[in-house]
């Protein structure tokens, strides 16, 4: 069966976000750190009343962090709280079938826990992400 995925651009990869993970899709300008937070957690972002937190993707995938921070983000709600995941930029909403991860695909670090699947777009597999797992303290419960 068919679903719409989010095509992003994600740590010099294209991944897919299933869209019933996707709130909204925003640009984030003004972030307020916070102390003694999770270091995946860039801060806090007011944005449309009401305050989210901005999660930097690179971290939670153990990745290093870019020279250039993001500025898009892709808002997705979980346990009721709002989260901002910085991508590096957004392609298009298509429909795709999601295919398990396997048949020779090989996820390192944190790509691993990240995903839980792939669709096929024009001959290329595509990591589908799992936004949940890039959230600290909600990747470790679950």
């Amino acid at each position: 069966m068919e679903k719409l995925f989010l095509i992003a651009q994600l740590a010099d990869r294209t991944v897919a976000i299933d869209s019933d993970q996707v709130d909204s899709v925003v640009d984030i300008n003004q972030i307020t750190p916070v102390p003694c937070a999770f270091a995946e957690v860039r801060g806090l972002a007011a944005l449309r009343s009401r305050v989210v937190t901005v999660i930097d993707t690179r971290i939670a995938l153990g990745l290093p962090s870019s020279e250039r921070p993001a500025q898009r983000a892709v808002i997705t709600v979980i346990d009721g709280h709002h989260y901002a995941i910085m991508v590096d930029g957004l392609e298009d909403v298509a429909p795709f079938q999601m295919n398990p991860v396997g048949g020779g695909i090989v996820l390192e670090g944190g790509w691993r826990s990240a995903g839980c699947g792939f669709i096929d777009r024009q001959g290329e597999p595509v990591l589908v992400i799992e936004l949940r797992a890039l959230v600290p303290g909600i990747a470790l419960a679950a």
